[in-house]
Order: C-alpha cells, then structure tokens, then sequence
C-alpha cells in the first residue's frame, strides 16, 4: 500500500525540495572535483567521474521532467529518490578513497531528510542502507594519490572544513524548506477541517430550516385566512381595516419566502447561478427587502461610473446580502447605509450601521458570532451570509468604523468572458 506524503502543488512539495537540493549538490560536485583535479593537483579518474557526474545530471533532469506531472508523493517514490542519490554519492566515493574521503558524512544529508519526511519504517531503512554503504566504503574503494606527509594532512583537513560548511548550510536550507511545507500543509489542513466543521453547522441548519419551512406552512396558511375574514368582518371599522392589509401582507411575503426557500432546496444542486450586472440584481434584492422591513431608512451610493460590472447571481446570495442588511438594520435602529464600488477584478459592496460595532480581529466564518445578545442574536444569520458569499468566490470582512459604528465589507469576483481576456 503507498503511503501519500501529500497532494500540495508541485512547487510546496517536498519532492520539489529534494529537486532544489540534488541541483545544488550537481554544482557543488562539479565544482569540488575541478578544484581538486587543476588546483591541488589532485590524481583522479577523472573520466568515470565525469560519468557518474553526467548519471546524476540525467536523473536531476528526470527529476525535473517528473516535477511537471500531477502524480501524488508517495512514501516509496521518496525513498526511491533518496536510494537513487545515496547510490550515485557512494560511486563518486567509491572512486575518490571511500570512507577516507573528509565528504562521507554527506551520507547523513538522506538519513536527516527520511527522518524528517518519511514514516518510520522507511527512514530506519535509509539510515541502515546508508550504515552499510558506509561500512562498504571502509573496506573496497579506489585510493587517492594524494601527496605525502603534512601535505596530504592539510589537504585532508581542507576537506573536512570544506564538507562541514556545505553540510551545515545544506541541512540548514533543507530543513528549513521542509519546516515551511509542513506548515504550508498545515494551515491547509486546518482550513479543510474548519470548513468541513462549518459544513456540517450549515447542513444541520439547512434540515432544520426545511422542517420548519413544511410545519408553517399550515398556521400561515391558518393566519391568512383568519385575517381575511377580518377585513370582511370589519370593513366598517377605518382605523382597523390598514393594520389587518398589512398583516395580510406580511403573512403573504412570510409564505413566499417559504415557497422561494422550497424552490431553492430543491434547484441546489443544478441551479449555479446566472449573470446580472450589479446594479439590477442589488436593487432587485433591496426592493424585495424593502417590502419586507418598510420602516428601515437606506441610504445607496454608487461610488463608480456605470455601466456596471456582471456578476454571477443566486438565489444564496442574495439571502445572504438580505441577512447582512438585516443585521445593519437591527443593530442601526432602522438606518443603513450602502456604497458600491467597482474595479477591473472586484465588487465592493460595503454595508455601514451607526450600532454597537464589533472586534475587527474576530476570526468571521469560524463559528456563530453576534452583538445583539440583548435581542436575542444568535450569529446565524452572519454565518450563513459568509459561507454563502464564500462559494461564489466573494469575501466578508468586518470592520470598526472610526466615527462609530460598524462597516461589513463584502467583495464578489466579476464576471470575465473569454473574449474579454
């Protein structure tokens, strides 16, 4: 069975790291091999080396090549990329005095990254491949000829030195690279399970809105009745007669939302949405809430130049903008303010109240978050708006306006054809 390492994009994968660090050690061996045979004057059988060297430029190549395909990092692909490069630095040691060579601690470099990447059977197989490689090394090697006495010390020291500075900024880098994919897949999955976590609130509440949509159906269907034999049993009565219209209005608007929450639960999974420009569907939404709280007092500023934008529209967001305004409302005292606004990418839809405000640095779509406990609030309603605008792409962020009061700011992608871009 393989063992996925992970499903991030090529470029945050540790395979992608690996890459980087066999590219950098290919030049590090280049480079090391000319300094020994034309500066120290070194013998070397330069010819193989140049081989294994050429051996290990095809497989960085391979490496390169296989880093464009969109194939998951498994446990055994990684070991095998490791086994790969212990074997082509056991022959390059091989030909230059085996474990006498100051560079064979280099052979630690995959037994730190096994222990750091892979599970721990693998790494305890690289760090005994690795201890018998090394043990191989002390008895069957090519010798150096190397200058005698205090020459051939210095020289050795010399690499020693050398060898501790390219270990300790190789480690250093690549652990450092590691620590930051960890943490990239970290993060990532913290945001899965907090939207797997908000998922799991949205559908409950979905079921629960659906029971109650069935069960008042019936005392509203009740209600309207009852009230439309008032209004015939008191057509004499003046001051009566408005107050029983508009609750006959609003038992009416309550059974079309009903009816619209009904139509929606069944179109979910086929309606995605349609293309409206902004203007149109925003004061579509404002009018149809408007019938619903009359008594609010808005205010709209368009703050860009029509024409508007398009948008892709639904029936969730616009529940979710009426949720928004809502929530403006009420905690406004019935006076809201709007500003729209507009950029090649985006639009800014910003929603401003003179209440209470809140904590700009409440973490929003993590859980239910309300200021009016007085009234009753539950969060609800903001959480659904947030989760809502989420999948059309947009973003709710709260803010603390500085004259009092609170500013929502919501922001929706624009619509780009493919002619236009």
């Amino acid at each position: 069975m393989t063992i996925p390492l992970q499903t991030m994009s090529p470029r945050d994968t540790w395979l992608h790291n690996l890459f980087i660090l066999r590219l950098c050690g290919l030049m590090l061996q280049i480079g090391v091999l000319a300094v020994a045979q034309w500066k120290l004057h070194i013998l070397l059988p330069l010819a193989t080396l140049l081989w294994v060297l050429a051996l290990s430029m095809v497989w960085v190549v391979l490496t390169g090549w296989r880093l464009t395909r969109l194939w998951s990092v498994t446990a055994w692909t990684y070991s095998g990329q490791l086994l790969v490069d212990m074997s082509i630095l056991g022959m390059l040691l091989y030909f230059t005095g085996g474990a006498s060579n100051p560079f064979v601690s280099l052979f630690l470099l995959p037994v730190i990254i096994a222990a750091t990447v892979l599970p721990t059977r693998f790494a305890w197989a690289i760090s005994g491949l690795s201890i018998v490689t090394y043990t191989l090394l002390s008895h069957w090697y090519v010798p150096m000829v190397l200058p005698s006495g205090a020459v051939a010390f210095r020289l050795h020291l010399l690499g020693m030195w050398l060898n501790f500075i390219l270990s300790a900024v190789l480690i250093t880098g690549f652990v450092g690279r590691m620590a930051h994919s960890i943490r990239v897949r970290d993060q990532a999955l913290v945001r899965i399970r907090e939207q797997r976590l908000r998922d799991e609130q949205i559908v409950a509440l979905g079921s629960l809105a659906a029971g109650a949509a069935h069960e008042l159906s019936t005392p509203l269907a009740t209600m309207n009745v009852v009230t439309g034999e008032l209004l015939e049993d008191f057509t004499e009565d003046p001051e009566l007669q408005p107050s029983l219209a508009l609750l006959q209005q609003q038992i009416g608007l309550c059974k079309n939302i009903l009816t619209r929450l009904t139509q929606q639960a069944q179109n979910a999974r086929s309606n995605s949405g349609h293309l409206q420009t902004v203007d149109a569907w925003l004061l579509s939404v404002l009018d149809q809430w408007q019938l619903m709280r009359p008594q609010v007092q808005l205010q709209i500023r368009w703050l860009s130049a029509l024409p508007a934008p398009e948008i892709i529209v639904g029936e969730a967001l616009g529940q979710a903008v009426l949720n928004l305004c809502n929530n403006a409302a009420d905690a406004g005292n019935n006076q809201m303010e709007l500003e729209v606004t507009w950029d090649a990418q985006k639009i800014h839809i910003d929603i401003l109240d003179r209440g209470a405000g809140f904590d700009s640095a409440w973490p929003l779509g993590l859980g239910f978050f309300t200021t009016k406990h007085e009234q009753g609030g539950s969060g609800i309603g903001l959480m659904l708006a947030n989760a809502s605008i989420e999948q059309y792409g947009g973003k709710v962020s709260l803010h603390q306006r500085n004259d009092g009061g609170a500013r929502v700011k919501v922001s929706l992608p624009i619509f780009v054809s493919k002619e236009q871009t």
